[in-house]
């Protein structure tokens, strides 16, 4: 309430110097060559209300009704009855003048009020100087209320994409625990001097997940490690039967990525890979530079399970946080051969 009185009086105080200053310019223009101030001061008192009239006229019916409604034709019609009307009243003001102020003496009058097109001239700088001010507030206060308006929409569709992005992450995790959870059961259930070892990995990935993922952004050794942790519990599940090689370049320690980026792919390796000839073989290649980043993990199969692997829940999550993540800054490719799984990541990093 007192922000609405502070505006309503701030638009009176400008509305208020804004006529002072009008009457001021009037008087300085009638005063050329007479020294009668009585009749400057009366004409430009009388003419003042007139010019206040077609100005809010213009500005507050003309312009808001028509003119930014795109109605031009009316615009100009009505423009011109505003013009005749104005014309008329002015006519009037300077009869009037004349016959009550001057007692009818022609000398004692001031050579421009008896100057209709003159007189018009000022009144009309008024408005057109009224009118500019008004449309450019106008258009400020609409590119304004459009830029509000955009920046609500880009937040309200950050807000969806990082929910979508927290719920794909969020959907990486069941099958791992519970492939996790089954594995401690079995070996506590042999009373396996390795359940605890298994315990305290599952507890380190589970502080990566609950904690580490919510970043946008983690170290590339942080990924890493937790992709080799998650190896090692898969090791002990699968014991002789599995034989794991991952590859990489010297990373560089400043190089970061959002996090559970990579693990999706060796999770897929493991669900949807098999053991042919004694073991699942699953390799992984990194190679990354300041800006791409290229990673390959192929995995054994067999061949009538290939589809199911390559068309899965899985892939599709993947294919959909990298497009939230790296729109048009990203190829994945699956391939598939007779016995093997081969995927594919290629990221532009300084995109």
């Amino acid at each position: 309430m007192d922000l609405l009185k502070f505006n309503q009086t701030r638009i009176f105080a400008t509305h208020t110097v804004l006529w002072i200053g009008v009457w001021f310019f009037f008087v300085y223009f009638f005063s050329y060559n007479t020294t009668n101030s009585l009749y400057v001061t009366w004409f430009s008192s009388i003419l003042l209300p007139l010019t206040m009239l077609t100005t809010y006229a213009t500005v507050y019916y003309l312009i808001p009704n028509y003119l930014m409604q795109k109605r031009y034709w009316l615009f100009g019609l009505y423009s011109v009855y505003v013009l005749i009307f104005t014309a008329f009243l002015a006519t009037v003001t300077m009869i009037g003048s004349f016959l009550f102020i001057s007692n009818l003496k022609l000398e004692n009058t001031p050579v421009m009020s008896r100057n209709l097109p003159f007189i018009l001239i000022l009144i009309y700088l008024v408005v057109g100087l009224v009118s500019f001010v008004y449309i450019l507030n106008h258009n400020f206060n609409t590119i304004s209320r459009n830029k509000t308006l955009e920046n609500k929409i880009l937040d309200t569709q950050l807000h969806l994409k990082e929910q979508e992005l927290s719920y794909l992450k969020k959907q990486i995790h069941p099958h791992f625990l519970f492939n996790s959870l089954n594995t401690i059961y079995g070996f506590a259930l042999k009373q396996s001097t390795q359940t605890p070892e298994i315990i305290l990995k599952l507890s380190n990935l589970l502080d990566y997940i609950l904690y580490q993922v919510s970043e946008k952004q983690v170290s590339f050794q942080q990924e890493l490690d937790h992709i080799e942790e998650y190896i090692s519990l898969e090791q002990i599940r699968f014991q002789d039967t599995l034989e794991v090689i991952i590859n990489k370049n010297e990373i560089e320690k400043n190089c970061s990525i959002p996090p559970m980026l990579f693990i999706p792919f060796v999770e897929n390796a493991f669900k949807h890979g098999n053991i042919l000839n004694g073991k699942l073989k699953i390799r992984i290649d990194f190679e990354v530079s300041d800006s791409h980043l290229n990673f390959k993990i192929e995995n054994t199969m067999i061949s009538e399970n290939i589809d199911n692997h390559q068309n899965g829940i899985g892939l599709e999550n993947i294919r959909k946080r990298l497009d939230l993540l790296f729109p048009n800054h990203y190829e994945l490719e699956t391939r598939r051969f007779k016995n093997r799984f081969v995927a594919t990541l290629k990221i532009n990093l300084h995109e």
